[in-house]
Formats: structure tokens, sequence, C-alpha cells
């Protein structure tokens, strides 16, 4: 039944992944989800049995219209949005000397600029209503970065700040911000998904070469699962002080704890010089 009481979860890039894990995790357990993708055929199964909670709506988030459409329709059928997931994104392979324009700024289209364009959308009811909340997916890869993903680094460290200033921004209105970071997870991101340069330069080779190929090595054995990713989410959106961050897997916290102990060693290294780059104290006279 579609109760007026049941949260609703508005969630972008369900075709697949962890999109559609946390579609069918939010359909589980009675609540309302507005399911989109580029192609609604691929969710169609999603929605299946819970046409009355659910809402399959086609959506490409570097499309302003479509995005308009989809907000609206899915006010209009459920009358609000509670929970917005800004899940729809890609990986790309490439040493940033090889990186093509035109498929950068694609990838910043959807990544960042959709990511944007979908949370500016809804907003607006969340603030009449003073309650909401942002997921923003993130990644491992926005807090620590490696060799021929520094493109998608790039756009995973604009969402890391976008969502702190955002955070701070909305939190005296009631909304709440989370940003998750999942380590390498059982999906088509280093698959089917994943898009990467024509281009390889030979010098790059040991580098960002070899990591190109074992990324996509770990398709089908990433040890992630979405469907655990998923009720970890909701764990995070349904606790009373929801966390700014969330981490999603042994190698999203060994990383991250890891590169937060070398920033530390690295600012308490250079201290003196940090210090030192301050006009000095002014004397008072006397």
């Amino acid at each position: 039944m579609n109760s007026p009481d049941a949260p609703v979860w508005f969630i972008t890039g369900c075709s697949s992944g962890l999109g559609r894990a946390l579609a069918r995790a939010v359909l589980e357990r009675g609540w309302r989800a507005v399911v989109t993708a580029r192609d609604t055929g691929k969710v169609a199964d999603v929605v299946l049995g819970h046409e009355e909670r659910a809402l399959a709506l086609a959506l490409d988030v570097t499309d302003g219209e479509q995005i308009a459409t989809a907000v609206a329709q899915a006010q209009a059928a459920f009358g609000r949005i509670d929970v917005l997931v800004n899940n729809a994104g890609y990986g790309y392979l490439a040493a940033i000397e090889e990186g093509e324009d035109d498929e950068v700024r694609a990838l910043f289209d959807t990544n960042v600029f959709g990511l944007v364009n979908v949370t500016t959308a809804v907003l607006p009811a969340m603030r009449a209503r003073r309650a909401g909340h942002i997921v923003n997916m993130s990644s491992l890869g926005g807090l620590v970065g490696f060799g021929a993903t520094g493109y998608y680094h790039a756009t995973k460290f604009a969402v890391e700040g976008l969502s702190e200033s955002l955070a701070a921004e909305v939190a005296p209105l009631g909304i709440n911000v989370t940003i998750v970071e999942p380590a390498a997870f059982r999906t088509n991101w280093s698959g089917p998904s994943m898009r990467q340069s024509a281009t390889a330069i030979d010098d790059y080779a040991p580098t960002a070469g070899t990591r190109r190929a074992g990324t996509l090595a770990t398709y089908g054995h990433q040890p992630g699962d979405p469907a655990r990713a998923a009720r970890a989410v909701i764990d995070a959106v349904t606790t009373p002080e929801p966390p700014l961050r969330l981490l999603l897997g042994k190698a999203a916290y060994d990383l991250a704890t890891t590169k937060l102990d070398s920033l530390r060693t690295t600012f308490d290294g250079w201290r003196t010089v940090t210090l030192g780059a301050d006009f000095p104290p002014e004397r008072t006279a006397g």
C-alpha cells in the first residue's frame, strides 16, 4: 500500500550497481521509491510488484529538462521527496596526459554537474518543508588518488568539497547531507560502464597503464557487496545523527585512514614552515 507516511526516496542511476541495490532495499522495507535510469526498461523488474510505491522514470542527469520533469513527476505522485540519492556516475581510465577533452568534460557533466542540477531541483521543496536528506555517492577515490583514474578522482574530490559546503548551508534548514565513499564493489564500474582513453603513452605504461589493466581485471571479483552497501546507506540515513561521511568496505577504511596518517605526518613535519608564512604577531607598546 502507498502509505502517505512512508518515506520517499529519489535515486539516480538505478539500472545497475549500488543504485539498483538501494532501490530494491528501499522497496523491500515498504517505503516509496522513485527509481530512475536513462532507460526505464532496465529498472522495470525493480518496480515490478511495487507499482503502488514505486515510480520508474527516465532520467539522464545531464539533461536539465529531464531533471525538472522527473522531479515534478515524483512530487506529483508522492507529494514530496524525503531522501535524494545522487548515485548516477561512471569511471574513466587515462593518465592525465592521455585524457581526451570531450570525454573528460562528459565525465564532469555526469559526475559533478548532473549531481548539482538534480540537487538544486530537489532542494526548494526540501527547504520549504524544513526536512530532507541528500546522499551524494562519492568514492574512496574522493579521498585518495591513484594513477590512471585522475579525472575520476577530480570529479569525486569535487563532490566531496561541494557536499561539505552544502551540508553547512542546509543543516540550519533541517536538511542532512551524507557523502558515501565506497571502495571496490561488485558493480559495473570497472566493467561495462567504464570508459577509457584511446590514447596510451608508453612512458606511463608502468604506472597508469598497469593500473588500467589491474582495474579492469577486478570486474566481477570486487569484494564489496552492493546489497550490504544499500543496507549501510539506509542505516546512515535513518540514524538520529546521520554521519557526514560513510566509508564502505574494508579497503575504504584502511586506505582512508592511511591517508589521514600520511597527512598528519606531512603537516607536522612542515609545521614550522607552515606557521612561518603568517605575518609576525604585532607587538604591543609599553
